[in-house]
């Protein structure tokens, strides 16, 4: 496939943090991508919660399934923009390798539980992961990806100025270039995830009862696509895959023509040329960004603030703030493997410990463990 100038090339990667052969039968990000799969944190993403914990049913989303959604948006839009599609996909399915159990009230939770010590950040904590939580090889910690996939997994939310923690002291041993752009690749990554969870959000809301179809029908771009379903079929199961199947067309398009236009404009020779610039360079038309963000404060209100979804995510940050809290205090209670690491309750080495364990467990784990810990009648 030819690429665009302004797309990263795999023979020009700037390497890995640990200098490896590379292979003869696939490109570095290939590579990079196939060791996201592989790895255990991303096994973990299928019982970690979307919006919904697991328990409440089988076809809600997890973070697996929108990771994987993610990434196919992600490639399909590379492809049209002639980028790097294995690098964009490696860095779609590994954003979220970071997010703790219960989804947002889980990091809620940590954050909360870990104030003091710096709180929790599921990117932060992504990129621990992939850097050094994944013990796969005899040579290294971590997954020693590439620069370009490191550099993107950094700057999911754009440039780092003034970055601190673990991301800061890595950048001090292998420089990411933190205060520029990212490269056009993580750009497409990072907006297909807001593209994944506008569209399939809304259809797990409706399906779980949380809004009627009529209550979207006054947003953009939403609103359209629900009429022109509704003008094919009376089915409601039928209706809601086909009002997503066209959001999601809709947003991908308007991207696509959007970053065609800016990159004509900018006329980047070469990828850092896209990383120097001024802005973004891969994004929505205005109208489609007001759209987006009229989708997200109808979600906020009407499902991520649901009563029935504030109740199960107040269960969920009880049960990671707490279990958190206890750990910090009581490191003696950690599994074998990880109490050695964590030395003196309620100091930063516990708290780094305490936050890698906790933010590894699965949404069941967590529940477990934190019955193990605080009711007698639960076997430790």
């Amino acid at each position: 496939m030819n690429l665009a100038p302004y797309a990263v090339r795999a023979a020009e990667t700037r390497g890995r943090r640990f200098a490896e052969a590379e292979a003869d039968d696939r490109t570095p990000y290939q590579r990079d991508r196939d060791r996201v799969v592989h790895a255990t944190a991303f096994r973990k993403l299928q019982y970690k919660t979307q919006v919904f914990v697991t328990r409440e049913g089988d076809f809600y989303r997890t973070r697996l399934t929108h990771s994987l959604e993610v990434a196919q948006i992600a490639r399909s839009i590379a492809r049209r923009l002639l980028l790097d599609e294995d690098l964009t996909e490696a860095l779609a399915l590994a954003h979220d390798l970071g997010h703790p159990p219960f989804g947002h009230a889980g990091e809620s939770g940590l954050n909360e539980a870990l104030a003091r010590f710096g709180g929790f950040d599921h990117n932060a904590q992504s990129f621990r992961v992939v850097t050094l939580l994944e013990h796969k090889y005899a040579a290294f910690d971590g997954l020693n990806l590439t620069w370009e996939c490191l550099e993107g997994l950094a700057k999911h939310n754009g440039p780092l100025v003034g970055a601190v923690g673990y991301i800061a002291a890595f950048d001090r041993e292998f420089a990411l270039d933190l205060g520029r752009q990212p490269s056009a690749e993580a750009q497409v990554a990072a907006l297909s995830d807001d593209i994944a969870y506008n569209a399939h959000d809304l259809d797990d809301g409706l399906r779980a009862g949380l809004f009627a179809m009529d209550d979207i029908l006054p947003l953009p771009v939403v609103g359209e696509a629900l009429t022109a379903a509704r003008a094919l079929t009376a089915e409601p199961k039928r209706i809601r895959n086909e009002m997503s199947r066209r959001i999601i067309h809709e947003l991908i398009a308007d991207l696509v023509r959007t970053s065609e236009r800016r990159l004509r404009e900018l006329a980047p020779r070469n990828a850092d040329a896209v990383r120097m610039a001024g802005a973004p360079v891969i994004g929505f038309s205005e109208r489609v960004a007001a759209a987006n963000r009229d989708c997200k404060t109808f979600l906020f209100k009407n499902m991520y603030r649901h009563w029935r979804v504030n109740r199960m995510s107040h269960k969920a940050q009880l049960v990671t703030k707490n279990l958190a809290s206890l750990l910090l205090e009581r490191p003696d209670l950690l599994p074998d493997e990880w109490r050695g690491l964590a030395g003196a309750g309620g100091t930063a080495q516990a708290a780094e410990v305490v936050r890698d364990y906790v933010a590894g467990m699965t949404d069941r784990y967590a529940m477990e463990e934190y019955a193990r810990l605080t009711d007698p009648a639960v076997a430790s």
